[in-house]
């Protein structure tokens, strides 16, 4: 805050405090000398309003809160760019704080470190905290089942976009991920994309026109074969999908896989290693890792 603008904020809250001790002493001033049945206004003659003096204690207690209003301002910051004399700041408030939530998480996982993220998987006490550490930070997008949602992984079976293995696993939380899917509608046209559309179904066992699907073949070949493969099996390499089963990240419906290869779809997955830190991440990949492993199932 500037120096002008702190003396600003200075006036103003001295000035209302000041205020509020002129308003108390304006409505008590020579109350006391009048007798309790004068009045000030009279409506229809018989509705009079009397000019009685408030209460001593009613009145101490305004006076006290004035008190305890500059006592404040005196220890803590309040007063533009005055610090008080405690130099409180909720800055340095939540410094400490998390201090102390970092040493006690130290202390916590003191016994894990040095274990493999698949030791960390096995050891029901970990579990126990690496799923409060889920709940906290991942079930938002993944839900509390970790079963995901539309556009959000399920992380409890063995379908993976950028693999499974405890590293990948690490890699996915440390670092994030990013996938994307370009949009093909603009390229191969509603035909086109019809085609496609029923090839991919025939992929994963279900029927489609023969004519449409041969079609939709060649085109899979000449446009989607880089990233799903020739088989449609995917690359985890780049987070392509696999085409061949019953998972779909974005639904599989004729209608959504339409919507799909049309429009295309996005996806980021956050990095957590600044944030969380390397243990607190291991522990996240294990409880994922174990989810899909009956690692962490009586964690859960």
């Amino acid at each position: 805050m500037s120096a002008w603008a702190g003396v600003f904020v200075t006036l103003i809250v001295l000035g209302n405090i000041g205020g509020a001790l002129w308003l108390i002493w304006s409505v008590t001033r020579g109350t006391r000398s009048q007798a309790a049945k004068e009045t000030t206004h009279v409506w229809d003659e018989d509705l009079t309003e009397y000019n009685n003096p408030l209460p001593r204690w009613w009145l101490w207690l305004f006076v006290l809160t004035i008190v305890f209003g500059l006592g404040y301002l005196t220890l803590y910051p309040g007063l533009g760019n005055y610090a008080g004399l405690l130099h409180w700041s909720s800055g340095r408030q939540w410094t400490a704080e998390q201090a102390q939530s970092d040493a006690q998480f130290e202390k916590l996982i003191a016994p894990y470190k040095g274990l493999s993220i698949e030791a960390l998987s096995q050891n029901p006490q970990a579990m126990a905290t690496a799923k409060d550490l889920f709940e906290l930070n991942c079930s938002s997008c993944h839900g509390s089942d970790a079963r995901g949602a539309e556009g959000f992984p399920n992380l409890t079976d063995n379908d993976w976009l950028h693999g499974g293995t405890p590293q990948a696993i690490y890699e996915s939380i440390a670092s994030g991920r990013v996938g994307m899917m370009p949009a093909w509608g603009p390229v191969l046209g509603r035909q086109g994309v019809h085609d496609v559309v029923d090839y991919v179904l025939t992929l994963s066992g279900r029927e489609a026109p023969s004519a449409a699907s041969q079609a939709g073949q060649k085109t899979f070949m000449a446009y989607c074969v880089a990233c799903h493969g020739p088989d449609g099996k995917g690359n985890q390499a780049i987070g392509a999908p696999n085409l061949t089963d019953q998972i779909w990240l974005w639904g599989g419906s004729r209608h959504e896989i339409t919507e799909t290869i049309t429009g295309g779809r996005s996806n980021r997955m956050p990095a957590h290693l600044e944030r969380l830190g390397d243990d607190q991440v291991r522990l996240l990949a294990a409880y994922v890792y174990g989810l899909s492993h009956n690692g962490a199932a009586s964690a859960q």
